[in-house]
């Protein structure tokens, strides 16, 4: 585990390592390699210490994302690895997130999900090995355009089961077979 807090940059290539390792490679998002893969995945950390400063940076993005063709840019990865470290602090902070789309009138237009290293689904452990479809390596808010996913879902066979497979995707892969993943082989992804 790192022990000094990371650089933006440092953030940014863990984040890009986990979603091409993890959310592509094993598949928890059948959505997500076509966005990757064009590089309309726009990464951007928050050097924010104070939820106040994260929440400005969610607005900017918000509307820059608003204002910005699908095509140039159809999601964003807003990582803050400074602030909200506290699983419990970040999830109540998504009320707020929430809360901004509203205020921003995009909703219906633009979503916020979440991830976050220490993330846990109610009524499960901590080392459930199913709260690692939502487990990044940052605190994440990533904000999706509701049009994409409408046309994602509309081109997915069966979009209701993707849950229920990435349960069994992971109780499959275990603890050992995640960490196998993030096993820096000279940081060839090629395999993916």
């Amino acid at each position: 585990m790192q022990t000094t807090p990371p650089s933006p940059d440092e953030a940014i290539d863990a984040t890009r390592t986990w979603l091409e390792r993890a959310v592509i490679g094993v598949n928890l998002c059948p959505f997500a390699k076509a966005v990757q893969r064009k590089g309309q995945v726009r990464y951007v950390v928050s050097e924010a210490t104070q939820p106040l400063q994260l929440h400005a940076d969610l607005v900017r993005e918000l509307e820059l994302l608003r204002d910005t063709d699908p095509e140039t840019t159809d999601t964003t990865l807003l990582i803050h690895p400074y602030v909200l470290g506290d699983f419990l602090d970040f999830n109540e902070f998504l009320e707020v997130a929430d809360d901004t789309v509203a205020d921003l009138d995009l909703e219906g237009e633009i979503q916020v999900a979440s991830f976050h290293p220490d993330f846990q689904f109610e009524g499960t452990a901590a080392d459930d090995i199913t709260n690692y479809t939502n487990r990044s390596p940052f605190p994440t808010l990533h904000l999706l355009r509701e049009a994409s996913i409408d046309r994602a879902v509309a081109a997915f066979p069966d979009a209701s089961a993707i849950f229920e497979t990435n349960m069994q995707t992971l109780d499959k892969l275990g603890h050992e077979g995640w960490s196998r993943l993030f096993i820096h082989d000279n940081d060839d992804t090629s395999g993916l």
